[in-house]
């Protein structure tokens, strides 16, 4: 069964953007290409690259002149191993020999297979880096990544004699958001490129840099990919500085993520995804949407390009070919209603949204003839009549109203399932967080309790060698009942912004997109007159143009100040980035955003798409121990209708609801709202006991044991053959106790054969009376 998918209605102006009529993309300008060999390729010794091997052992001696005679000894070593296995391949330079070598393919060897030795893999190691460095051999990607090296980057440094070069590493090592293990990285992949397509940082351009980071995603090289994750790009955070530094020139695509996005197609080319064969016909739809883009947004206009063209008129010119306007006969109207019970991709696929179909090109009929009473040089020749019919949108509403019951249904079920999931992620972040400080404080290779359960932390080489860096080791246990090594710092940060959004959605009743676009800038603060003080949380325009307001609960104010607090540690302010909207395919401008995350390298901020994934994983897992969550999970949407179905059924005028909710009709506001049957019983106890209040108290006077048995022997009374009797109490009878012609009489479902029987002995006496 296909879901009704109904795409949000972000408002945009779009009054002031040109028309195009011809198809073009916005896309990236930026195409990964590997640089152009420079006309000097860089020498910082020379040319190198037919030298003799004692020549190379001398030099070697003299860059090294400060180090040990021992160090020295073992570099011209590596060299005489290294340069020697290479002349014995054919090629007139080092470098065509090193080409010619296994050391340079896609599955190259590491030069460490010479070696026999620990002490020989070593020299000869260091031996390749001094060959790089001295640029007497260009590496491919694959040959340079294979060898494992300790320190490359700033050995490469100090043999370049860069000034340019230099300055980058100035600038990395003064960068305050990035910690010395991101610094190294940075480094190591900028010094990387430049060896690996043989320039200088000078000739480091924005396509030569794209074109590094994409081949280390196809060879699976970056840092932190695996087999399962192979999707990363390198050089990330490398070109973010690059962009702050000045390197790359304005208006360079500032991340690597945003070389690849498409950008906002225009009007012609919303159409021409779906390949109008007529003209006149695709000039119209483009003609359309290009006045309709004037009151719409992106997505909007995405949605309706893709009725018009591709499940309307493609479908049409399908079984239609000879059509040439928009006048359609009965048949061909009937045949395309026929053709739109189902999917265009998948015939097995019942089309459930097709009502939003027949509305759009309802409405592309009547706009034209609207607007042909004021442009009739331009719309008059298409007007005809509309061939959807009234009756062909009979049972909108009533779907409508479905949905509705469905959804408030929905809301009804996960409102008692609302606590326990955030008592699990509250507990959850309370056991990593307390977990964590427990494993920091305590040392490398240590065994420690928590909570009945034993602990050691990790004492990798790698722990002991980030214990001499500012930042110190990342936090790892391992728990000794299952073996498994925990990685305390990223749990806790994951635990942290589930509990964060999970309380932010559910005090605030925002939409998933505002959640993301909160920023440092929407936390303000209000004075009444009595000088009390109230935070408000300032929620930008996002399904309409009107910003609102939100007075912040104890706990939603809680809540941000967390956020807040965890953005600024160590008193460093929120750092400015920019944010990607799925929805209109933009980048916004450079803002504090709340939500934002530094995973790797990278820092960005959430997606939605990260918020539900937050949601789906958290709802898995608690439904591993209670059934409940089994077959019910929580999106987004769920906590502002619960947050709309809990202000309003406790007692917020529901006007004041939809002010906070940002809905501009209260029967929006109404649909959101689940009614249960308790607060139903509740509202109609509080509404008799105010209707008695406003009564006479003598009409309340205590009752007399024998009026009570009166009233008793009165229902006593009415109990008849047939049923009972609905009279009043304290009314006589007006029928003379003839009960069958007493519209009062209740009959018993189980004398209705009774009934019958007096009806048939009635039916015969009256005969009998005629008779005779």
């Amino acid at each position: 069964m296909v879901e009704t998918y109904t795409i949000r209605d972000r408002r945009r102006s779009y009054r002031d953007s040109e028309r195009k009529d011809t198809p073009q993309f916005v896309s990236t300008v930026v195409k990964p290409a590997p640089a152009p060999k420079p006309q000097n390729p860089p020498a910082p010794f020379g040319d190198l690259s037919r030298a003799e091997i004692p020549e190379l052992c001398g030099l070697a001696t003299q860059i090294l002149h400060d180090a040990s005679e021992g160090r020295r000894e073992k570099r011209r070593a590596g060299i005489r191993m290294l340069f020697s296995h290479l002349a014995a391949h054919p090629g007139e330079t080092w470098q065509e020999r090193w080409e010619a070598s296994p050391f340079n393919a896609e599955d190259a060897l590491s030069v460490s297979t010479l070696a026999c030795t620990r002490f020989q893999t070593s020299g000869v190691t260091s031996a390749l880096k001094m060959a790089f460095g001295q640029r007497i051999i260009q590496p491919s990607l694959p040959g340079f990544r294979v060898n494992r090296f300790s320190g490359y980057a700033e050995p490469f440094r100090l043999l370049q004699n860069d000034p340019m070069l230099d300055e980058f590493f100035r600038v990395v090592d003064a960068h305050t958001r990035l910690n010395s293990v991101h610094k190294h990285r940075v480094k190591f992949d900028v010094t990387c490129a430049l060896t690996t397509q043989g320039i200088t940082f000078q000739h480091l351009t924005p396509s030569a840099l794209l074109h590094y980071s994409v081949e280390n995603k196809r060879l699976g090289l970056t840092h932190g990919a695996c087999n399962q994750n192979r999707t990363r790009f390198a050089a990330r955070v490398a070109r973010e500085v690059l962009v702050e530094m000045g390197h790359f020139r304005e208006g360079t695509p500032h991340t690597v993520r945003s070389c690849f996005q498409q950008g906002q197609h225009s009007v012609a080319a919303l159409v021409d995804r779906y390949r109008i064969e007529n003209a006149a016909v695709r000039q119209l739809l483009i003609d359309y949407l290009a006045r309709r883009k004037a009151d719409t947004d992106y997505t909007t206009l995405d949605g309706l390009a893709r009725k018009l063209a591709a499940n309307f008129w493609a479908v049409i010119e399908r079984i239609a070919p000879e059509q040439k306007d928009l006048q359609l006969s009965s048949e061909v109207y009937e045949q395309w209603l026929a053709e739109l019970q189902h999917w265009n991709s998948d015939k097995s696929k019942v089309r459930q949204d097709k009502a939003s179909i027949l509305l759009a090109v309802r409405g592309f009929y009547i706009d034209i003839q609207s607007w042909s009473v004021a442009e009739p040089e331009h719309w008059a020749q298409w007007v005809v009549p509309c061939p959807v019919r009234p009756r062909d949108l009979k049972g909108f509403k009533q779907r409508r109203r479905e949905i509705n019951r469905r959804m408030a249904d929905r809301t009804r079920t996960r409102q008692p399932l609302l606590p326990v999931l955030v008592q699990h992620v509250e507990s959850r972040h309370e056991h990593l967080s307390n977990l964590r400080e427990a494993a920091r404080s305590t040392s490398l290779g240590a065994y420690f309790a928590y909570q009945g359960r034993s602990y050691k932390r990790s004492n990798s080489p790698e722990d002991r060698r980030r214990l001499k860096t500012p930042e110190g080791p990342t936090v790892r246990a391992i728990d000794q009942e299952t073996g498994k090594t925990v990685y305390l710092d990223q749990a806790e940060e994951r635990a942290f912004w589930d509990w964060a959004v999970i309380e932010v959605l559910r005090h605030s009743g925002i939409r998933i997109e505002e959640l993301t676009e909160l920023t440092h800038l929407s936390i303000r603060q209000y004075q009444r007159p009595n000088g009390e003080t109230i935070a408000l949380l300032v929620v930008a325009p996002s399904k309409n143009d009107r910003e609102r307001v939100i007075p912040m609960s104890p706990d939603l104010f809680h809540a941000v100040a967390q956020v807040i607090r965890r953005q600024t540690k160590g008193g460093r302010p929120i750092p400015f980035l920019r944010r990607y909207d799925h929805q209109e395919r933009t980048w916004s401008e450079p803002m504090p955003f709340l939500l934002q995350r530094q995973i790797g390298t990278v820092h960005s901020v959430m997606s939605p798409n990260t918020v539900v994934r937050i949601l789906a994983r958290r709802c898995a897992e608690i439904a591993q121990t209670n059934r409940d969550f089994e077959d019910a999970t929580f999106t987004p949407h769920d906590f502002r209708r619960l947050f709309a179905t809990e202000v309003v059924n406790g007692g917020l005028p529901i006007h004041i609801g939809a002010a906070l909710l940002g809905h501009l009709n209260l029967q929006t506001t109404q649909g959101y709202v689940a009614v249960f049957a308790e607060d139903i019983v509740g509202h109609y106890q509080k509404f008799l006991e105010n209707r008695r209040s406003q009564r006479p108290e003598d009409e309340y006077v205590n009752v007399t044991p024998k009026e009570w048995a009166e009233f008793e022997e009165h229902f006593d009374k009415r109990k008849v053959e047939l049923g009972n009797c609905a009279r009043p109490y304290g009314t006589p009878c007006q029928h003379e106790h003839a009960c069958v012609r007493c519209p009062m009489l209740q009959v018993h479902p189980r004398m209705l054969p009774r009934l019958e029987e007096v009806e048939r002995d009635l039916v015969m006496r009256r005969k009998r009376a005629e008779e005779e």
